[in-house]
């Protein structure tokens, strides 16, 4: 009896998972990792976007943390939805590809106030694409959240954000099949321009993420509340101090011969007739005219003008 011989195949290898493979590979970190990166944006922008608003358009934004989201790219950025405009943006020694995105409520609304309407006068606009001058408008507000983004964090070399020509969700481009489609995070950001409330979102690959190191520098407008906070507090200490008061009345002029023989039990005149005139300071600078007088048994200077204004003062014994 033959026996005949089989060919048995080898079974093909199973593909990892990609999200093991991601982790393994530094593309995808634990939760509360990400999360900790996602808030030091958010202090970045909340902190330092008014600012650079306000000094390029004159108007006062408010912006807040709103939350983060983790995923692959292109999920995170579709679902963000037709409501929101997009701008592709590198930044040399951090990121090659990373997403932009802002509300295009946002950059209706600001365009309103540029034109001059009346900030009571705008409503919430309703959802629509942007038309070619707003995503104009939209590419000065891609290029600030840009600045932002460059001024916090460890991208060597100082290099400017390549931010693309802003696009409408529909015209955005689908990804290919042999891109890779790398796990990102988004990071949602609210921002507020008078009684209109929108969100600009940072969608970055989590490779790039992790490898960050968020530095919250401080705007002027912190710099100058901490001014104002810090003198305020100096202030109201100086005001509980305790302050010598010195009085000083003048004399009768003598000459240096008189002065020299002064004996005990001489009596040197006042200089003033009638009301004597004191001037009294507080460590050296002079603060009241008064009028020398006496109450009981104690002598006594009675206010009768001021010298010094109480900033005056202050700003001295502060100084």
């Amino acid at each position: 009896m033959i026996m005949s011989e089989t060919k048995t195949g080898t079974p093909a290898p199973q593909p990892m998972d990609p999200a093991l493979l991601a982790r393994l590979t530094g593309g995808l970190g634990d939760a509360k990792t990400v999360e900790k990166l996602c808030s030091d944006f958010g202090r970045l922008y909340s902190e330092f976007l008014p600012d650079i608003m306000h000094s390029e358009t004159g108007m006062t934004v408010e912006v807040y943390y709103n939350s983060h989201e983790t995923g692959l790219m292109s999920d995170l950025i579709g679902d963000l939805g037709d409501n929101f405009c997009f701008a592709d943006t590198s930044l040399r020694n951090w990121c090659p590809s990373f997403t932009l995105a802002c509300g295009n409520g946002f950059v209706i609304t600001l365009m309103e106030n540029l034109l001059g309407a009346l900030p009571e006068t705008i409503e919430e606009p309703i959802e629509r694409p942007l038309s070619d001058i707003e995503l104009d408008l939209a590419k000065m507000v891609f290029d600030k959240i840009g600045n932002v983004l460059r001024s916090g964090i460890n991208a060597a070399g100082g290099f400017e954000p390549l931010v693309e020509a802003p696009h409408n969700a529909d015209n955005r481009p689908k990804l290919d099949d042999d891109q890779v489609d790398p796990y990102a995070a988004a990071i949602k950001m609210g921002i507020d321009l008078g009684s209109v409330s929108s969100e600009f979102v940072l969608i970055v690959p989590q490779k790039a993420l992790l490898k960050t190191v968020v530095t919250v520098p401080k705007s002027t407008s912190q710099q100058n509340r901490d001014q104002k906070q810090w003198a305020e507090h100096l202030s109201e200490q100086v005001r509980r101090s305790q302050v010598t008061l010195e009085a000083r009345i003048r004399l009768q002029s003598l000459t240096l011969g008189t002065v020299s023989r002064l004996a005990i039990g001489d009596v040197i005149a006042f200089n003033d007739k009638g009301e004597v005139t004191v001037d009294v300071n507080a460590n050296g600078k002079e603060m009241y005219k008064c009028e020398f007088g006496r109450s009981g048994e104690n002598y006594t200077v009675r206010v009768k003008d001021n010298i010094s204004t109480e900033d005056e003062l202050l700003k001295h014994l502060m100084g």
